[in-house]
């Protein structure tokens, strides 16, 4: 069975929030974000490692007891998230890797296995979820100038799934070209690949906002019940 080594850019302090803690450590029930991120990634059967990069002074990674285990290395994170990411693909050693936030915890086993079984007969690819609202183009001041199609629009998700030395070489390539690194896929697109979008659950959602505990919490709640 294909072996991956999985990376999870957890440097953040997440300003949005509000909240002394960053984000990835807020509490959902008993566990910490990141906990409930690590662990599905280790759940799956196509893991190899879950490579987490922290913050030098993070006081928090250490405490959780998913720190101990076997599968799990540590690696110091960037001042961006793309620093982060190639810090952990340094350590990395499968021909294959998966990107996953660390602020998503309701990642289904379903949508990841998926991924990688579908992306790794392509340039790679990603999760993603159609659009379903009117999409808008405005200007500066915010001025409507378009409607778009939204048929073939698809909001990026992760995890993001590409041979490890192809991404290394996109992200520094598009680093060194001025280009802004806002996902994996973005870099992979730059350098002339055609990555997979796979549509995923639109419960797999990022934690950026309080209200978005409660809703993680429900999610959480119903995919144990089943």
């Amino acid at each position: 069975m294909l072996s991956i080594d999985m990376i999870m850019p957890a440097a953040g302090i997440g300003k949005r929030m509000g909240s002394s803690v960053p984000k990835q450590y807020l509490k959902i029930f008993d566990q910490t974000v990141l906990e409930y991120t690590v662990k599905t990634l280790l759940a799956s059967p196509y893991c190899n490692r879950v490579i987490v990069a922290i913050r030098r002074d993070d006081p928090y990674f250490c405490t959780l007891p998913v720190a101990s285990h076997p599968k799990v290395k540590i690696v110091e994170g960037g001042e961006e998230r793309v620093n982060s990411v190639l810090n952990a693909l340094a350590e990395a050693g499968t021909e294959w890797v998966l990107v996953h936030d660390a602020a998503r915890p309701c990642l289904s086993q379903h949508d990841l296995t998926r991924l990688i079984e579908e992306s790794t007969r392509k340039d790679g690819g990603i999760l993603g979820c159609a659009v379903r609202d009117t999409m808008k183009r405005t200007n500066q001041l915010l001025e409507i100038q378009k409607t778009e199609d939204r048929s073939l629009m698809f909001h990026a998700l992760t995890p993001q799934l590409f041979r490890r030395e192809q991404l290394i070489d996109s992200i520094n390539r598009a680093l060194s070209e001025g280009v802004a690194v806002t996902d994996e896929s973005s870099a992979m697109e730059f350098a002339g690949f055609k990555p997979l979008l796979v549509e995923g659950r639109s419960d797999n959602i990022k934690i950026t906002q309080p209200a978005d505990l409660k809703m993680a919490e429900f999610i959480i709640n119903s995919m144990i019940k089943g």
